[in-house]
């Protein structure tokens, strides 16, 4: 069943010409995708896209923090730093230098389940950078000046983004608490204890274990032709050696026993609720489960627009709350949360707002939602994977997050068309399997006084990556 079908049966009337001239053109202009394997074990995906002479390179490395061991905790995102110091022909720095000489731009990030690096440029360049990727692949730099130099960056990026922000640390103490035997319990960043006593051997390790072609996926989209592409692949990459990976163990969760609070007392304008409950990922062997459809639907029908079951109960009518936020992510290489977090109005109190979040759930849970609301999310849902289109970044994106949890970007389209066939039914189903008391975490923020002595800058050092 293709998108315009699906659409066509569960949008209303009157949302579905906003999208029609849209959908209508994608699906009649289906960019052309192609998939190649290297030799070394390198997959190469090209994604056509001639709109523009643009091109988004990406490199993906199927390696974040859920490969860390304890007490190594944030190599990956320090090793991501590493990458632009230099290689055997380039001086730190000089990575940026010669994408920027070109009018390119360049970056990268670190998830929990991978890290990728990208460059988006005119499409004359893709060459010099498929060169530049490929000689950071195998002829990285670490040297223990540089290493220390860019470890302090690290750190400090640390401190502006959690340490001084309320609502990363009691994420950041939530995940600890939620998650009791698997890598996810760690920040991607690092523990501050781990980043104090890491070496530059620690990077270097982590480099020669994970950085080869064969636990990388390339990801070409834009204005190209797929056999260009494939023939630079090769000139380039194709040469690069093959490692034997470490051997991955399985990353299973123990059963959560009961339900586990937590508060953080740090300062801050606002009492903050967090409730996370562990709930299943979008299986790779198991793509027909409802399920993780279902979460996600349900997330945007508790937070998905200004009409939303908790905006309008707990923020517009009864005014417990400030603001509130509801999430799932379905992609992982591990177990998932599924959260629902509110800012506390000064006349609330904790256990006004997790009852009233409790009650909208149980009222789902028996009663199920309307059609409307049910309709309008999935619209908001489908589109919303629909535009990522629109850019060939977000094609990129796209593909790379597909295939890093082990599943083809062949399965896109029927990932949209599987949010479009939920029913109210399977709402309640998952709401009734798997958001109970004894697979519950929440965190309270207790704000503390602040002091104004003690604020800093809270803009970030030029020389951080992201």
């Amino acid at each position: 069943m293709s998108i315009l079908t699906t659409l066509a049966k569960n949008t209303p009337i009157f949302l579905w010409g906003v999208l029609f001239s849209f959908i209508a053109n994608a699906e009649t202009l289906k960019p052309l995708t192609h998939e190649f394997q290297l030799s070394n074990g390198m997959k190469v995906v090209v994604r056509e896209d001639h709109r523009a002479p643009t091109v988004a390179h990406m490199v993906w490395y199927r390696a974040g923090s859920v490969d860390e061991v304890s007490g190594k905790t944030g190599v990956a995102h320090v090793l991501e730093h590493m990458m632009f110091k230099g290689t055997k022909n380039l001086a730190p720095g000089e990575f940026s230098k010669k994408v920027a000489e070109v009018g390119g731009r360049d970056n990268a990030f670190t998830s929990k389940d991978y890290t990728a690096y990208f460059q988006q440029i005119e499409k004359s360049h893709l060459e010099k950078m498929m060169a530049l990727e490929a000689d950071r692949m195998a002829n990285l730099q670490i040297t223990e000046e540089e290493f220390l130099k860019e470890l302090q960056v690290v750190m400090e990026e640390r401190r502006l983004r959690t340490d001084d922000q309320p609502q990363a640390i009691v994420n950041e103490r939530l995940y600890a608490a939620a998650f009791e035997n698997t890598p996810y319990r760690n920040p991607i960043i690092g523990w501050m204890t781990d980043l104090e006593s890491m070496t530059y051997l620690d990077a270097k390790e982590w480099y020669e274990n994970w950085y080869a072609p064969n636990n990388a996926v390339l990801v070409v989209a834009g204005d190209v032709g797929p056999e260009d592409v494939l023939r630079l692949a090769k000139k380039y990459y194709e040469p690069l050696q093959a490692k034997n990976l470490p051997i991955r163990k399985p990353q299973i969760e123990v059963n959560a026993l009961g339900i586990k609070r937590i508060e953080v007392k740090v300062p801050a304008e606002n009492a903050d609720l967090t409730m996370a409950w562990q709930v299943p990922k979008l299986n790779p062997n198991k793509l027909d489960v409802a399920e993780p459809y279902a979460l996600q639907v349900l997330a945007a029908i508790l937070d998905g627009h200004a009409n939303s079951r908790m905006n309008r109960i707990l923020v517009r009518d009864k005014r417990i709350a400030d603001s509130v936020d509801a999430s799932y992510g379905a992609l992982g290489r591990g177990p998932q949360l599924f959260t629902l977090g509110a800012s506390i109005s000064k006349k609330s109190s904790p256990s006004m707002v997790e009852s009233e979040i409790r009650n909208i759930l149980k009222d789902i849970a028996v009663n199920g939602v309307t059609d409307v609301e049910l309709n309008r999310v999935k619209t908001q849902l489908m589109a919303a994977q629909v535009y990522k289109k629109d850019s060939v970044f977000g094609q990129a994106m796209e593909i790379g997050v597909f295939e890093m949890n082990q599943i083809s970007w062949k399965y896109a389209d029927d990932y949209v068309a599987a949010i479009g066939k939920v029913s109210s039914s399977q709402i309640k189903e998952v709401i009734n399997k798997y958001l109970k008391d004894d697979n519950l975490t929440i965190a309270f923020l207790n704000p503390q006084p602040i002091d104004l002595k003690k604020q800093t800058n809270q803009s970030a050092p030029l020389r951080l990556r992201h």
